[in-house]
């Protein structure tokens, strides 16, 4: 089943116009993409599967080859697409925080990810604390996108989440929810909560 969905990422990828956007053929993407595969495979046959409320994996494409404004434009939910309220050069003042470390390469693994609906109207400083607490790891904004990329579903009315991962030096946090039947990048404050937003995590990051 991991393997039918990394194929169904990977495919979904090339429908969504990713290969002239790298400058990559479908067949050197496919390479590049290849140990992510074989990644896959050792995770389904360690008896990684789905689980109720969480993501098993994301196949996350570098800010290096896509920005996130651009790529918010390439995702679909309900036949609307999604946009975000920040210009790239906003959104690549936002870095990976202290303790995040990115595999190589253009792509990597995103591994059990869950849009954290159990801080549903927690600040994300206290959010932040909680997911530490649980030894997990909050996404950055590339890996919320390419969350919502591959499950549009995931992110729902009155129901969004923060990413954490990615700072800019202020008290802002990026995050994703519906605006007017889009998905919609934007920003909230750390230290305010939200009924509507929760802060997604996962477990682990394979290159």
């Amino acid at each position: 089943m991991l393997q039918q969905e990394f194929e169904r990422q990977f495919n979904n990828f090339i429908q969504k116009g990713y290969l002239s956007i790298t400058g990559h053929s479908e067949e050197d993407f496919r390479k590049q993409l290849e140990p992510l595969r074989q990644k896959v495979v050792e995770l389904e046959h360690a008896g990684v599967s789905a689980q109720k409320g969480k993501v098993p994996f994301v196949i996350v494409i570098k800010r290096d080859w896509i920005d996130s404004e651009r790529a918010m434009q390439l995702v679909e939910r309900n036949n609307k697409v999604g946009f975000s309220i920040m210009a790239s050069e906003e959104i690549n003042r936002f870095t990976s925080i202290e303790g995040i470390e990115l595999p190589e390469g253009i792509a990597y693994l995103l591994v059990d990810i869950d849009t954290g609906q159990e801080m549903l109207n927690v600040t994300p400083n206290q959010a932040m604390e909680m997911i530490k607490n649980e030894n997990r790891s909050p996404l950055t904004i590339e890996e919320g996108v390419a969350l919502i990329t591959h499950f549009p579903e995931v992110v729902k009315k009155n129901n969004g989440f923060s990413l954490l991962g990615s700072r800019c030096g202020d008290k802002r946090v990026t995050a994703l929810w519906i605006s007017e039947g889009r998905p919609k990048l934007g920003w909230c404050w750390a230290g305010n909560p939200h009924t509507w937003l929760g802060s997604a995590s996962c477990q682990y990051r394979f290159g």
